[in-house]
């Protein structure tokens, strides 16, 4: 059995493979360019819910995984989870409750006074874990460093210059692994966020599920504004959109717009192919587990998706 493992991206994909064979007792390392909130998974809103991924029929069982260890996990105020109601509208028709979410409570709803604009016709609401980014992703930091982990800057071409000494390599490079496998199959789904001061009178996450994407999630000490879901792999913030998103999501909750403290940009690694979880080997013989791909729900599969990767290892 492999005991040395380089794991390669420290977006939460990435670290949460690393914590989990860290705590194996594998000696692990994470080697990436950039780590936690300075990754992709920093700007994601990172709401619990299966998102802009595919096939459905792998997604689910790692969502509903993760859906447990997540509730677990917001048991501690320390982690940065905490569980929350999303209630998810559409403008126009009627919106189907997915059938497992069932499962999880969901319930159909009619629009509040406090949520209802012209805009909103139905919905339904469920809870759902909700990680708070700018915490979340340094208690899995942390937890990983405890656990005997290593963090290491590092910029790599291929799989193979990954050192030696690494018997096995898990490739969670997100939207990176276009070019670090040469994947035709993925392509980046540009999100940009505005991050505001906390709204008081918002207790839940609002989502509308039609085009254009509106969502406004309330955090610890700010609430995220979105969103955008673009073909485009450019990372600039776009003042237009921001102004827009800022616009659609006061709208929609009828409040004055508030002050902007923050813009993000991250690409949601898609695959039209499905997510790639799978075991393969390098061209020097070496082992390495394939874990990209997860689009829009990066945070959503994260466990369901780490504990298959401990599991190909044997």
């Amino acid at each position: 059995m492999s005991r040395t493992v380089a794991v390669i991206g420290a977006g939460v994909s990435g670290l949460t493979c690393g914590v989990l064979f860290a705590e194996h007792g594998y000696r692990t390392a994470i080697f990436a360019k950039e780590t936690g909130q300075q990754t992709t998974s920093g700007a994601a809103a990172a709401l619990w819910f299966p998102y802009d991924v595919e096939p459905a029929r792998r997604v689910i069982p790692w969502a509903i995984d993760g859906y447990e260890t997540l509730v677990d996990l917001s048991r501690d105020s320390r982690t940065g989870v905490s569980i929350i109601e999303l209630r998810q509208f559409s403008r126009a028709g009627e919106l189907q409750i997915p059938d497992w979410a069932y499962s999880l409570g969901a319930h159909p709803i009619i629009p509040s006074e406090v949520e209802e604009s012209r805009e909103f016709t139905n919905g339904y609401a469920i809870t759902v874990p909700l990680m708070d980014t700018t915490i979340y992703l340094d208690y899995l930091a942390a937890r990983f460093l405890k656990a005997g982990g290593a963090l290491n800057a590092s910029v790599l071409s291929n799989l193979e210059e990954v050192e030696q000494q690494f018997d096995l390599v898990i490739n969670c490079a997100g939207i990176g692994a276009r070019d670090l496998v040469q994947d035709a199959d993925l392509e980046a789904h540009r999100g940009q966020v505005a991050i505001v001061p906390r709204i008081e009178a918002l207790s839940c996450a609002i989502v509308r599920d039609d085009a254009p994407l509106m969502y406004a999630i309330p955090r610890r000490n700010d609430c995220v504004f979105g969103g955008t879901n673009d073909l485009s792999s450019d990372l600039a913030a776009d003042p237009a959109t921001t102004d827009r998103i800022v616009a659609e999501c006061s709208r929609a909750l009828n409040i004055d717009k508030p002050n902007v403290l923050a813009e993000r940009v991250g690409l949601r690694p898609f695959r039209k192919s499905g997510v790639r979880l799978e075991r393969d080997r390098l061209s020097d013989g070496r082992a390495v587990i394939h874990n990209y791909g997860h689009g829009g729900s990066g945070f959503t599969l994260s466990w369901g998706c780490a504990r298959e990767v401990v599991d190909l290892a044997g």
